[in-house]
């Protein structure tokens, strides 16, 4: 599948303490790698949010795959894919590897899948979601066999950088044309934040758009910066829970 066309023009979010975001302007081709780049605080795990349909922007206009935004937000979710999001995507702890996997295949086959898909066999179905999720963990670099106790092992046994991995690899179960992956900076070293632009980058060879939230980008990127104009709820995701298309709605429907 093609990634998605990205554009944003004078796109922000206020929230109930100001201004998220505001003034993003985006123009990135399919199977780009965007740097959402800015310190914490400034805007944006919003503007991913904002960008997967997860989130309403309050002004300026934006389109993914076509889809335009604010107005098309369900059509934007169902070819986009949040992963590593605070409250949208958190792995349950006490769940194993294996488990969130066949959770996520599961619901990848009752909600996600096209009607003719859905009408096949339920053994080739099956057989599809093994596949998919075979699929998602190669291009995630997750290794099961490595891990201690392979898919058995529990999440809160994980370090750091396998949770990325995983929450990558569970995104992509659904084949998003837009891959949203926040805060790569949270607790990993030098070393295993390169491992994980070098996996986010062999996304965008594959032909996945992918939007990476970091406080500097590397080469290489279409960078956009949230420090200009950014209140002081931009962080706060949460906040937005309950309003239409906020992260607890969406959250909801991932669960």
């Amino acid at each position: 599948m093609d990634g998605a066309h990205v554009t944003a023009e004078g796109l922000g979010l206020k929230g109930p303490r100001g201004w998220a975001f505001r003034g993003i302007t985006l123009d990135a081709e399919p199977g780009s790698l965007i740097a959402i780049e800015g310190p914490s605080g400034s805007g944006r795990t919003c503007l991913l949010l904002a960008l997967t349909g997860r989130m309403k922007p309050t002004e300026g206009v934006a389109t993914v795959a076509g889809a335009k935004l604010p107005r098309h937000m369900a059509a934007v979710r169902r070819v986009s894919a949040p992963a590593n999001v605070a409250g949208v995507t958190d792995l349950e702890p006490a769940l194993t590897v294996g488990e969130h996997l066949r959770e996520r295949a599961l619901l990848q086959r009752r909600f996600g899948d096209s009607l003719r898909e859905a009408l096949h066999p339920r053994a080739g179905r099956s057989h599809e979601a093994r596949l998919r999720v075979d699929a998602a963990l190669a291009a995630a670099g997750l290794d099961l066999e490595s891990l201690p106790k392979g898919s058995r092992t529990a999440v809160r046994d994980l370090e750091r950088v396998q949770e990325v991995r995983l929450s990558v690899a569970l995104a992509l179960v659904g084949r998003p044309r837009l891959l949203g992956v926040d805060d790569l900076d949270m607790k990993l070293s030098d070393a295993e934040r390169a491992e994980v632009w070098e996996m986010l980058r062999s996304l965008t060879r594959a032909g996945t758009t992918v939007l990476a939230v970091c406080r500097t980008a590397p080469q290489g990127c279409v960078t956009v910066r949230t420090d200009h104009g950014a209140g002081q709820d931009a962080e706060r995701p949460h906040e937005e829970a309950g309003k239409p298309g906020g992260p607890k709605e969406d959250a909801d429907a991932l669960a």
